[in-house]
């Protein structure tokens, strides 16, 4: 029971012991342990164990100290020029042994202010040196350098008193005659000037480059309108060439079209002719079966008195049948003319106008024939019926015989008024005739309606050149005149000519 006491109380005094003799220091602050040993052990950051009683246990700040260093009096440079400077210093205890034992012996157990104030002169003292060696305008312009003097000045200073500068930075600048503010000033002036300087150096350039640019867009504009004016040209010429091209196919176009047309219009034509020859064919031939059977019912009632009748009746229709072919002949010539007239005016319309001239000219010859065939079954017609006539017919021609020319000539006499009417007769297709002088000073309108009596006359002389008939001449034979004055006489006129030329005469009048 005494052992386990005396166990108990031998532990509790060691841990006692223990924690009497346990240390530990942060990093911020060094623990001095002194006492039996000769030189003093630091433990920094780190625990370890004194005896109690037998050593003791000192503290060292380590922590970073701010020191505010300002000079209290003016101090003058080495141009003597007062000056006041305001600094802001970091220190610290060095972190070599050497430099622990010395900051140990200067401040062991000692607060931050105490230091301080300590260091505080020491570092005012550099920097009032350090002000002494230094020009005013130096101090102010390149503080950095300034530092850098006082940080190495102050160094050993420090160092024998086991501290360090860790920063030293000038916080202000002052002087009592305003010299840094007239420095200041001087600068400001030169900078200003300077500023100026090249500002309007500025301004020039950029002057320079604004009618540089200026004139790059400029001549960028003139190219560029040019080359679009080039393009519009182009273009331009181009679409002409496209509306030239496409003029030209549709006027090639048109004209197939016109071409067509014509042709289909006379294929119509053609075939609208043959359609009529073809009816008219099939006419005379009804006809002259009509005729056959009547000829036949003719021959079985009166066979015997057509015998006797037969020559003279053979002879009328003859007659008749030759002036049928005659007045055939005669239409046929006039519609030929007016076809030729109407290919003339065609021919002055190119193209078109040949091709309805060449079909009007195929109408005209298919009317002809058709006249013609008509003609000739009239005379068919009449071949049958007029045998009753026969013998007037046959005096008629006997007569016409012994009269001669003046027989042809009561023939002309009555055919001028149609022919008269046929040449009048293209007249009849003209809307509206607007005549503002016939040249040569004559009346535009007598000019224009003696055109008829013209080609009457033009007609006349053609008859004369083909068949040797001068009716000019017969009429100017049977005048008053020709008679009396000129003795002049034509054999085989008819009675009532020959009598009228025979009237005795007056004073100069007629009754």
């Amino acid at each position: 029971m005494e052992l386990a006491i005396i166990i108990g109380v031998v532990v509790i005094l060691f841990i006692v012991f223990i924690l009497a003799s346990y240390i530990k220091a942060p990093t911020d602050r060094a623990l001095i342990v002194s006492g039996l040993r000769k030189n003093p052990k630091f433990v920094i950051g780190k625990s370890a164990l004194r005896i109690p009683f037998l050593q003791r246990v000192d503290k060292l700040e380590l922590k970073m100290i701010s020191v505010d260093v300002k000079t209290k009096e003016s101090v003058p440079t080495n141009e003597y020029i007062n000056v006041n400077i305001d600094s802001a210093v970091k220190i610290k205890v060095g972190s070599s042994k050497e430099m622990l034992e010395k900051a140990a012996s200067n401040f062991l157990n000692k607060n931050e202010d105490y230091i301080r104030n300590s260091v505080g002169d020491v570092l005012e003292g550099n920097v009032r040196e350090i002000i002494g060696q230094m020009r005013l305008e130096d101090i102010v312009q390149d503080r950095k350098m300034f530092a850098e003097k006082v940080q190495e000045n102050a160094a050993p200073d420090m160092a024998r008193m086991g501290l360090e500068i860790v920063s030293f930075n000038v916080q202000n600048v002052t002087d009592e005659g305003n010299v840094i503010e007239n420095l200041g000033i001087d600068r400001v002036v030169s900078i200003s000037k300077s500023a100026q300087i090249s500002r309007a150096e500025s301004e020039r350039d950029i002057a320079v480059a604004k009618a540089n640019a200026t004139k790059q867009a400029n001549d960028a504009r003139i190219e560029a309108e040019t080359a679009i004016a080039e393009r519009n040209n182009e273009l331009e010429i181009k679409k002409q060439e496209l509306k030239r091209s496409a003029d030209v196919k549709k006027a090639e176009a048109d004209a197939a079209y016109e071409i067509q047309q014509q042709e289909q219009r006379k294929t119509i034509e053609i075939t609208t002719a043959n359609a009529n020859i073809a009816k008219q064919e099939k006419e005379i031939e009804l006809r002259e079966k009509e005729i056959a059977v009547k000829e036949k019912t003719l021959d079985a009632d009166i066979r015997k008195q057509a015998e006797a009748e037969k020559y003279a009746t053979q002879q009328k229709a003859d007659a008749q049948l030759y002036q049928r072919q005659k007045e055939a002949e005669a239409k046929q010539f006039e519609i030929q003319k007016q076809a030729e007239a109407k290919k003339a005016q065609a021919e002055a319309d190119r193209f078109a106008k040949e091709q309805e001239a060449e079909a009007v000219k195929a109408q005209g010859i298919a009317e002809a024939e058709s006249i013609k065939a008509k003609g000739l079954a009239d005379a068919e017609s009449i071949k049958a019926r007029g045998l009753a006539e026969a013998e007037a017919m046959e005096k008629k021609a006997e007569a016409m015989a012994k009269y001669g020319k003046a027989a042809m000539t009561e023939m002309i006499i009555k055919v001028l008024p149609q022919m008269a009417e046929a040449i009048a007769k293209p007249l009849e297709s003209i809307d509206k005739v607007t005549i503002i002088d016939g040249g040569s000073g004559e009346n535009g309108v007598g000019t224009f309606s003696g055109n008829v009596l013209s080609v009457l006359a033009k007609t006349i002389e053609s008859i004369k050149e083909t068949t040797g008939f001068d009716l000019t001449e017969v009429m100017k034979a049977n005048t008053y005149d020709a008679k009396t004055t000129k003795n002049v006489n034509f054999t085989g006129l008819p009675e009532e000519m020959s009598a009228a030329a025979k009237e005795p005469e007056t004073d100069g009048k007629t009754e």
